[in-house]
């Protein structure tokens, strides 16, 4: 007849599963690449391209004007008189030196200068247009 083990002659484990730690992890990666992408907030603006730096997102305050003409500070929805009277406000709210414009590309030139000039108007050190990086080189 075989003899049992107790519990003193087998010791403990000291080692770490770690398949179930490998597979929880692959998961949530998965999870993560699958959801990053609609993350990205903001407002829906296909700018128009250009040979072009990139911009540090975190750098100023973004102004947006859609398709349609509306104006957003951030994520914000204004409107026009509410944007030239509290934009000089908030960028002294926020300290924002640096002020960026993203205009989707079918807005009307005149009032894409108008906004511009209200972001001028407001004192702050500079200015940027964002446009998409035209790879083709052309």
């Amino acid at each position: 007849m075989p003899r049992r083990r107790n519990r003193a002659e087998l010791g403990y484990s000291a080692e770490i599963n770690v398949t179930s730690l490998v597979d929880v992890v692959l998961t949530l990666l998965v999870i993560f690449m699958i959801t990053a992408p609609m993350m990205q907030g903001g407002v829906e603006v296909k700018v128009p391209r250009a040979r072009t730096e990139s911009v540090p997102s975190a750098d100023g305050l973004v102004v947006s004007i859609d398709r349609g003409g509306q104006i957003y500070v951030g994520t914000a929805r204004v409107e026009w008189a509410q944007f030239s009277a509290m934009f000089p406000q908030l960028v002294k709210e926020k300290g924002a030196s640096n002020v960026y414009l993203r205009a989707d590309e079918g807005v009307p030139y005149g009032n894409v200068v108008r906004v511009l000039g209200a972001m001028k108007a407001a004192d702050v050190a500079s200015v940027g247009l964002i446009a998409e990086d035209d790879q083709s080189g052309s």
